[in-house]
């Protein structure tokens, strides 16, 4: 298999930091956190999953740069969650480290990105919203070779494996590399299963998913792109990469966010591991534009605007088609 080191390697990074992320909401997360809306527990998440994923990056893969998310400026400047942070670390990383150790891991994650050569790059929580609610959230780590996304992984803790089923097993990894499939196993067992998206004839007939949170995602002009198309069902509505998850695997047939601002430049790694997860399980994703979205522009989607997701080319094109009429409109 193509990149198979890579994807090990990816797989048991990206499952670590899950694992780290689940441990903290269990230990640090309450009712009270949430009505206060303390955000130092996905705060610490945020780092020890950086912290974990860069330092396996850098032990396998030594000359290989990384897009992250974080950098460590405020753990210096704050011992109290330096140490919260190096704790939750060392509890599930196999070769324990020092705070300075962990600082330099969190910081390899200052690359800028660019054209050529090939680099990782990781949101170590997607949706911190949702982490902090005890719903969806991910850990995304992709490889960028040329501009192109390679390779993608993504962990979902509170996913369930089943969404017909939500109080089944939760805990989904998905997975792809380019012209290889896409995949899904659970977080307990390595049996993968090969993924498509769903088979849908007609728009009418699928679900949209969107952002829960409204800033995210024009909400109402997605409204009326799916009263274009015929479509009736409520949205699923959720946080994180989850949703090209529940895409790649048939749970729903479309996946819309349209820009709430002109000015507003998508990150690289809020996207280009699920986006690969789609395409590889049959789907096709552009900008609202219809442009393949770029990675090879440094952090930034800077080309690109907003994201259309579908299950099909087809059904694609109609979504797309529907969205240039809203948005024209809008006069966005």
């Amino acid at each position: 298999m193509a990149l198979a080191r890579e994807t090990k390697v990816a797989i048991d990074a990206v499952l670590a930091a899950s694992r780290l992320c689940q441990s903290v909401f269990k230990a640090l997360v309450s009712t009270e956190t949430v009505i206060k809306k303390d955000k130092s527990p996905v705060t610490v998440a945020d780092y020890g999953a950086q912290a974990i994923v860069n330092a396996l990056l850098n032990r396998h893969f030594p000359n290989d740069p990384i897009v992250g998310e974080e950098d460590s400026k405020d753990l210096h400047a704050d011992e109290s969650l330096r140490n919260r942070v190096l704790n939750l670390v060392n509890g599930v990383h196999d070769q324990p480290m020092t705070a300075e150790e962990m600082t330099k891991f969190i910081d390899l994650g200052s690359f800028a990105g660019g054209p050529m050569g090939r680099f990782w790059t990781l949101d170590p929580i997607d949706g911190t919203k949702g982490f902090l609610r005890g719903e969806q959230f991910a850990v995304c780590l992709s490889l960028v070779v040329n501009g192109k996304v390679e390779l993608g992984v993504m962990g979902c803790p509170n996913l369930p494996i089943d969404l017909t089923k939500p109080e089944g097993e939760r805990g989904s990894l998905f997975f792809a590399t380019r012209g290889g499939g896409a995949f899904q196993r659970s977080f307990t067992s390595e049996v993968l299963t090969k993924i498509k998206t769903a088979d849908v004839k007609n728009t009418s007939e699928t679900i949209f998913c969107e952002s829960v949170e409204a800033g995210h995602s024009s909400q109402s002009e997605a409204a009326q792109v799916a009263h274009r198309l015929g479509i009736t069902r409520p949205s699923i509505r959720m946080d994180s990469q989850c949703k090209y998850g529940i895409v790649s695997r048939g749970d729903a047939g479309i996946y819309l966010r349209i820009p709430v601002s002109e000015t507003y430049e998508e990150k690289i790694w809020d996207h280009a591991g699920g986006m690969l997860i789609v395409e590889e399980a049959g789907g096709a994703i552009t900008d609202v534009d219809g442009k393949p979205l770029d990675f090879s522009v440094g952090r930034t989607l800077k080309n690109n605007k907003g994201i259309v997701a579908a299950s099909s080319p087809k059904i694609h094109a109609e979504v797309l088609d529907a969205v240039r009429i809203v948005l024209g409109k809008s006069q966005l």
